[in-house]
């Protein structure tokens, strides 16, 4: 792979980097809410004793438990990313 050519894969794993950092702020800040609900919904269960309370806690606690999964997609793929960016950066510098 030419210079040329690793400093545009390094460009492009850059962008998605810092895009997935975005995304995985915006996760973060939905995951405390989401938590927030279940735990409230969880109370609201328990203190009603109603079908209604658990199925509204079982569903909250489902979606809480999806985005935890995609948060952590999110994870693997920015760690997957910084691994090629290093391992760019070692061609890179090698090639100099």
């Amino acid at each position: 792979m030419s210079k040329v050519q690793i400093e545009r894969k390094l460009r492009t794993v850059s962008t998605q980097l810092r895009s997935l950092r975005d995304e995985l702020q915006v996760s973060d800040e939905q995951l405390r809410q989401l938590a927030d609900e279940a735990d409230d919904a969880r109370l609201r269960a328990l203190v009603s004793e109603t079908p209604l309370a658990e199925k509204e806690h079982r569903k909250a606690s489902r979606h809480l438990e999806r985005l935890r999964k995609h948060r952590g997609h999110i994870t693997a793929k920015i760690v997957s990313l910084d691994a090629e960016q290093d391992a760019l950066l070692d061609r890179l510098s090698a090639g100099s």
